[in-house]
């Protein structure tokens, strides 16, 4: 059994983390400032109101102490304006960051481990979950401004009249008991909250994909009813989350009152045995209020959970393995000998590929072929390392492939499949995207060999006309995929149904192509039609995960169960295969050279 060996990732935290820097603590430093200064200046306020009170009232002249009070309001005004600004920068920030690094940990991973997460529930954590995750650092920060506001109340209260304080601190235990009730019922409900918005999202997108197959099945009343089956229970979670967050500030709104009123009660009693001035009254009844706002850190509170819980879900694509690649590189020149020993490859605990020895001569073409199910993209994705096997090894020119560096993997392993992602950018762009960069006249040649140059000419702007702008068919999106695979072409090219799209007659032109207008080198075809191999060298025929034979399409042919597997009736194998097997050629062909089961 292989050891597979995976990155180590820095924790979200550290400044230099997957997929670029993370913003580090600035932007959380300005937001707290500003509301630091905000609290301290709301701290201060009522004394120096209450101190410029008792002057006006007793010699009608308050001095320096007036305008004092008018830059303490004014200054709180500008510190408010200030922490909301930076508070929306820095959301915007962390947001970015979350949601780059996630998308850079969900790129670079093992394909294995992405492939449980469906797209929708990709785009839901890539865009409310990485929004979400990315406000905590804003929401700490203001939280914690927050606690300062009724703690420096709390001390000036004291400062003011003990008596008043120490009735003030009695009710404060109630409140943070409150708080501590609020963040622990909310976070499971938040997390469940989250994941069937996941569910609605990925079922949407299903529908999505699938309209046709639904419009023609006439299923659209099914499909609607399937997808908004999670909205029952969505609603739930978010009239529960909202009860949590009533029930909260309900007994917040309760407690504030009551301390606020038993603190001024205090005060008037104490002002009324001459032992506070009015000022000092003013003061008492603002500090109570400020201290008994600490429920108000009920709102925070729920967005730092929120967050956090949404930050596990962006941490899951972040730290996912990522492929690991060795230091070597192939031998200069190498044909594209490929080799796979005691390969085994598991899914669920079921074995979907063994391939005990297979040797692929450099230079031949190879077809895989069988029924659907039997391993043939799962040898593929074996073949070019887009996974690796859990059991055995695969070599190219004799080098195992995961001890190659990434450049020299990429650069000389070339992949097409029967649905390209093709990007945004130009026609001549999706083209030339990949290990290597492409000259102009590489990337014609190459959509001339995939029989995309016709079409591409006749495009608005030709090989500059944006892809969102050229409306392409199945086929010409296909032949576009097989132009960049052919611009990139190296010693060994992988065709995963890659022309499946096309027509017998441009296929016939492709294969043409392939073998005089593209890069020698070993090709490795999943092939569903026996015209496709035929003009192999030699095929694969895999059954239920296993290599069943090797050999000529000409040779496999006299066997039923070969022909099946092309759908091919029971009499086609007795006179032949000229008859039997459409695009199947009667000449001779040459022995292998060594292909082994």
């Amino acid at each position: 059994m292989r050891t597979r060996r995976v990155t180590v990732r820095r924790t979200p935290g550290e400044r230099d983390g997957p997929g670029g820097s993370a913003p580090g603590r600035r932007p959380e430093a300005l937001v707290l400032l500003c509301s630091v200064g905000a609290a301290l200046a709301a701290v201060v306020q009522p004394l120096v109101l209450g101190r410029t009170l008792d002057l006006l009232l007793r010699d009608g002249d308050a001095g320096r102490w007036l305008p004092l009070s008018a830059g303490l309001l004014l200054g709180e005004l500008l510190l408010d304006s200030a922490t909301a600004l930076f508070t929306g920068r820095c959301n915007a920030t962390w947001t970015q960051s979350v949601r780059s690094r996630a998308l850079h940990g969900l790129l670079r991973a093992v394909p294995e481990h992405a492939r449980p997460h469906p797209p929708g529930d990709v785009g839901t954590r890539l865009t409310l979950n990485a929004a979400d995750a990315g406000g905590a650092p804003a929401a700490r920060a203001a939280l914690a401004a927050s606690l300062i506001t009724p703690l420096g109340a709390l001390a000036a209260l004291a400062l003011v009249d003990l008596w008043v304080a120490l009735c003030v601190l009695t009710g404060l235990p109630a409140l943070a008991l409150v708080l501590r009730s609020f963040a622990r019922d909310t976070g499971a409900t938040v997390a469940a909250y989250q994941r069937t918005q996941s569910l609605i999202a990925s079922r949407l997108l299903e529908t999505l994909e699938g309209t046709a197959t639904i419009g023609a099945a006439g299923t659209a009343d099914r499909e609607r009813a399937r997808v908004l089956a999670p909205l029952t229970e969505l609603a739930a979670q978010g009239r529960h989350m909202w009860a949590l967050h009533g029930r909260a500030l309900g007994r917040s709104a309760v407690l504030v009152p009551a301390l606020t009123l038993t603190a001024t009660a205090v005060g008037g009693l104490r002002l009324a045995a001459g032992e506070l001035s009015v000022g000092d009254l003013l003061a008492v009844g603002r500090y109570a209020q400020l201290t008994a706002g600490v429920g108000g850190a009920a709102t925070l509170l729920g967005a730092i959970v929120r967050a956090r819980q949404a930050r596990q879900r962006t941490l899951e694509l972040e730290r996912m393995p990522a492929q690991a690649y060795g230091t070597r590189s192939l031998p200069p020149d190498g044909p594209g000998e490929l080799e796979l020993r005691g390969v085994r490859v598991v899914r669920d605990g079921r074995r979907v590929l063994r391939v005990d020895r297979l040797r692929v001569p450099g230079g031949s073409t190879v077809a895989v072929v069988g029924r659907g199910g039997s391993g043939k993209s799962v040898l593929a994705a074996v073949a070019g390392r887009l996974i690796d096997p859990d059991e055995g090894h695969v070599l190219l020119d004799g080098v195992w492939l995961d001890r190659l560096t990434r450049e020299s993997l990429r650069g000389e392993v070339t992949y097409a499949f029967e649905r390209p992602v093709l990007g945004e950018g130009t026609v001549a762009e999706a083209v030339a995207t990949g290990a290597r960069r492409p000259t102009g006249e590489q990337v014609r040649r190459a959509a001339r060999a995939a029989g995309a140059d016709g079409f591409v000419r006749r495009l608005p702007l030709g090989y500059d006309t944006p892809l969102p702008q050229a409306p392409l068919s199945g086929g010409e999106h296909q032949r576009l995929g097989l132009a960049r695979a052919f611009a990139h072409a190296g010693r060994l090219l992988v065709m995963d149904d890659a022309t499946s799209s096309l027509d017998t007659a441009t296929e016939h032109e492709v294969n043409l192509a392939l073998r005089h207008s593209v890069r020698p080198g070993t090709r490795l075809v999943v092939a569903h039609r026996p015209s496709v191999a035929d003009r192999a060298d030699l095929v694969v025929w895999l059954e239920q995960g296993s290599v069943r034979a090797v050999g000529t399409h000409r040779d496999l042919w006299h066997t039923a169960d070969y022909r099946a597997v092309f759908g091919a009736g029971a009499d086609a194998g007795a006179g032949g295969t000229g008859a039997g097997a459409p695009g199947v050629s009667a000449a001779p062909r040459p022995e292998p050279e060594e292909v082994r089961p």
